[in-house]
């Protein structure tokens, strides 16, 4: 890929609670997050020069179209292009890639990325994405395929089911240090074990909740930055790709996500040796053992042991998912991956209080989307960096 012509820097993040919100609408609970956006940014709605608004359930749960166009106009932020995303859990990552294209590319200065969903369904039921697909016509949905996902990689690599469990803790324990978050109580690994089972071997407390939430990013250029006199976050890398398609495939990793980590590693001049915390898609305990694994941070079949080690806790050497993950932060698709990069931004800054990585100066947010062919949708892999931080260290 063509390197753009310039950095984008985040400017500003919003992010409301995380959870359920009865009574309240997708526009409201998005036009929340751009507020809190704007502000930490110190911008006016009117600066704002174009959007992109995530929703992955929108249109099918809630009924609504054209959810950015409505958010922003009850902000005062109307006559400028807005474009609704829908990437499947990648969404709001989708939505951010989009941002900072415009701006490193230099068509616009300020851009905002918002991503909201409310997943209005039945208690204990599980979202049936991909339905077009045969394989989720006769059943094989999320819970099924990563309940394979384990099993495989249980028996190529020796991952044993305590150590699956050892992920819901640790993020639980995060979860409980981030006010945002959907779920403040820890959990045991006896009781993530001792749960209802979902699909073998993957217990209730082995997958992430349905959530309603939404979370914002605005992207500026350097020299709007410069205008109010303020650092912030570099975007040192943002790819976005989708899978390989390929029936075939080893369950134990997804190529496309290996592709996809290279690309942002390359773009960002960095590797796996550089990150001070990550945040990664954990929908399902075994996800972030994998995830882990592609991004290297430790070598192939040994995210089961990295995780049980304690180096992925805050505190260890490479803490995963401080903000509590989607496993206890909560997962509104079209918001998640947004999140994501509140958090980061949020460590970079020196800003997340009790769950704050100490020296935190460089962070990734990595999250995937939707089933085809055996495959993910879409991977998408953000890069940030505190200049100012690492300048110092």
């Amino acid at each position: 890929m063509t390197k753009p012509p310039r950095h984008a820097w985040v400017g500003g993040v919003g992010m409301t609670s995380f959870g359920r919100h009865v009574g309240r609408s997708l526009s409201d609970l998005g036009r929340e997050a751009c507020v809190d956006a704007l502000r930490d940014a110190g911008l006016m709605p009117a600066s704002v020069q174009a959007a992109y608004c995530g929703s992955a359930l929108g249109a099918s749960l809630q009924g609504e179209t054209g959810i950015g166009q409505s958010l922003l106009w009850e902000l005062g932020i109307h006559g400028i292009p807005v474009v609704n995303v829908e990437n499947a859990c990648a969404t709001g990552a989708t939505a951010l890639h989009l941002a900072w294209r415009d701006v490193a590319w230099g068509v616009h200065d300020v851009v905002l990325a918002v991503g909201v969903d409310k997943s209005v369904m039945p208690k204990g039921s599980v979202l049936k994405a991909g339905t077009a697909q045969l394989e989720t016509q006769l059943g094989d949905i999320f819970p099924g395929l990563f309940a394979l996902i384990a099993q495989k990689h249980m028996q190529a690599h020796g991952t044993t089911v305590r150590q699956m469990a050892q992920v819901s803790v640790k993020n639980h324990e995060h979860g409980a240090l981030n006010p945002l978050a959907q779920f403040n109580k820890r959990v045991t690994i006896e009781q993530v074990l001792e749960s209802p089972m979902v699909a073998d071997p993957l217990t209730l407390f082995s997958c992430c909740p349905n959530s309603d939430g939404a979370a914002a990013v605005l992207v500026c250029s350097a020299d709007r930055l410069r205008e109010r006199g303020a650092g912030a976050v570099r975007v040192a890398a943002s790819v976005l790709g989708s899978g390989d398609y390929d029936p075939m495939r080893d369950l134990t990793f997804w190529e496309s996500e290996l592709r996809t980590v290279r690309q942002a590693y390359a773009d960002a001049g960095l590797g796996p040796q550089d990150l001070d915390l990550a945040e990664v898609h954990d929908a399902f305990t075994i996800s972030e053992i994998i995830h882990c694994e592609a991004l290297g941070l430790c070598d192939r079949g040994q995210g089961g042991p990295l995780v049980a080690s304690g180096a992925t806790a805050l505190g260890g050497r490479i803490p995963v998912n401080p903000s509590g993950g989607l496993q206890a932060r909560g997962h509104p698709p079209g918001a998640s991956g947004l999140a994501q990069v509140f958090e980061i931004v949020m460590q970079l800054r020196g800003q997340a209080a009790r769950r704050q990585v100490d020296g935190a100066r460089v962070g990734l947010a990595q999250i995937m989307g939707g089933s085809k062919g055996n495959d993910s949708q879409a991977c998408a892999v953000h890069i940030l960096v505190n200049d100012e931080a690492a300048s110092r260290a």
